[in-house]
């Protein structure tokens, strides 16, 4: 994946990137490729309407076009429907836990710097990180316009998504994200697997080199992710498990409960607690 290179500009200071405001919903939603070409003219035309520049719009749409394997990731979600052993197996949890111990020794300093910023401990971070991308090994192949403007698109999620692509639109004009990057299947961004709207929200400088490099900096996609947490809820010395008060942060993070069970147990089996 090409890496996205984010530069603060008024934000530098502060670290963190902030939201757009919302924009209105495009064209009419389909569930085939068939009109996938006449609902990105539309959706063209009512994004130039809700303020963004042609030049940028021809640029984020230069190479989009339908992405089926963006369709069959979608529709095909079948691991959030294991038990919770089946689970961990199938996603290689006592491995992430293993390699997760180390990568906490080798990275102390970072961790202790995001828990005193975000006051999220390691654990839950670093679970993420290695059930996202394998700790940042492998990030995706998909065109990240093409994913997002195919499930904005798509009508199971038409809504949702359509908020991503005026955020990945964001993210492009202000040049943050590379009209030819590549990512997740859904258009998750980085280390984390970030959708666009969750980098402008919950962005964050995390090495102090005054950009976000979601892509190839560890510590920016650590501390973004702490700061996703901590705006859902996150309460620095509270617990983390089921039932716990920042338990609610992690079912936030995903909306597979088998997923969130995961995150909370391996993330207590890092930080020892």
């Amino acid at each position: 994946m090409r890496m996205i290179k984010l530069i603060l500009a008024a934000a530098a200071t502060m670290g963190v990137l902030h939201a757009a405001p919302a924009f209105a919903q495009g064209a009419q939603c389909g569930n085939t490729s068939a009109g996938f070409e006449d609902w990105v003219a539309d959706f063209k035309q009512t994004a130039a309407a809700n303020g963004v520049s042609q030049s940028v719009l021809n640029r984020a749409f230069a190479n989009v076009s339908y992405n089926r394997p963006t369709i069959s990731a979608d529709r095909g979600q079948k691991s959030f429907k294991l038990s919770f052993d089946a689970f961990m197996k199938k996603r290689g949890g006592a491995a992430v836990i293993s390699r997760g111990r180390s990568m906490k020794a080798a990275n102390q300093a970072l961790f202790a710097s995001i828990e005193r910023r975000f006051g999220v401990p390691a654990g839950p971070l670093i679970a993420i990180w290695g059930m996202e991308t394998g700790f940042g090994s492998y990030m995706g192949s998909q065109h990240t316009m093409s994913a997002v403007s195919t499930l904005a698109y798509d009508c199971r999620r038409s809504e949702y998504f359509t908020d991503q692509l005026y955020a990945a639109l964001q993210l492009v004009s202000e040049g943050y994200l590379s009209p030819q990057a590549r990512g997740a299947a859904h258009g998750e961004i980085g280390q984390t697997q970030f959708l666009p709207r969750n980098v402008v929200r919950y962005g964050a400088d995390g090495d102090g080199d005054g950009r976000i490099d979601m892509v190839g900096s560890r510590a920016d996609a650590l501390a973004s992710t702490a700061n996703f947490l901590k705006g859902h809820g996150w309460r620095a010395g509270a617990g983390y498990q089921p039932g716990e008060p920042n338990f609610v942060a992690i079912q936030g993070w995903n909306a597979a409960a088998v997923y969130q069970q995961a995150i909370a147990y391996i993330g207590q089996q890092i930080d020892g607690n």
